[in-house]
């Protein structure tokens, strides 16, 4: 693929290389579909100048502005071993950790069932202050093909990663949920009906999560990037029409 103007190309491609995507290697970044080079162009231009990103939608208490700006943020558990989840971007703050998982066509492709194992179990490592997040982890368990079009799966592993790695840092933590609202896919319209369900899902999902010590928001991509200006519209211009936002 190509990056978009500003983006310090070799900053990037080595933190996609360390991640656990294999996103070069496999030839996924170039793939026309790529999630990953949409979240690596977003946060890639912010690598150098934390400090110009925009608050998403929701998150304006968040200790603003970005002091770090990283893509391919490992969340590590406190354990050893296994698998440990990575997140597109993750941004420091005066007060908080922010992590940040992108979509792009993910949402409308096959539909995916539950999948969450016994290590999520240790509820020492979490506290009480996860219990909604906990509470989800269950009911997923319970209702593997809850959802449609929301990986809330993924969302909950993100979610406990976060916690442990915000304790690492002294911070607090957010989880944001940035997605893309694609009109097609190969060729196929996706259906207004479908964006719908997607967000109603959303809605669904952060209600039942509120109130957390890991504080989730979410907003899409043409939300957020309708309030930058400045030097940073160019940039929102730009991955609007390479991206067909």
């Amino acid at each position: 693929m190509s990056f978009l103007p500003g983006i310090p190309v070799e900053l990037v491609l080595a933190a996609l290389t360390k991640a656990a995507g294999n996103e070069i290697e496999s030839g996924k970044l170039a793939s026309p579909e790529s999630s990953a080079a949409l979240a690596a162009n977003a946060f890639g231009w912010f690598l150098e100048k934390p400090e110009l990103l925009n608050p998403f939608p929701g998150t304006e208490q968040l200790g603003w502005p970005a002091r770090t700006v990283d893509i391919e943020w490992q969340m590590r558990f406190p354990w050893r071993g296994g698998r440990h989840p990575w997140l597109d971007a993750g941004i420091l703050t005066e007060s908080h950790l922010i992590g940040v998982e992108s979509k792009r066509f993910e949402p409308f492709r096959d539909r995916k069932a539950a999948d969450l194992s016994p290590a999520y179990d240790r509820e020492e490592a979490w506290g009480s202050g996860m219990a909604p997040w906990q509470a989800m982890r269950d009911s997923l368990r319970a209702q593997p093909m809850k959802f449609r079009h929301l990986d809330a799966a993924q969302l909950v592993k993100h979610a406990l990663g976060l916690k442990a790695e915000a304790r690492r840092h002294s911070k607090a933590a957010q989880l944001v949920y940035l997605y893309a609202e694609p009109r097609e896919r190969n060729g196929t319209a996706i259906s207004p009906e479908a964006h719908g369900r997607h967000r109603d899902e959303i809605a669904g999902f952060a209600a039942a999560v509120q109130g957390a010590d890991v504080g989730f928001a979410a907003c899409s991509y043409r939300e957020w990037l309708a309030g930058w200006t400045g030097e940073v519209a160019g940039h929102a211009n730009r991955l609007i029409q390479a991206f067909n936002l």
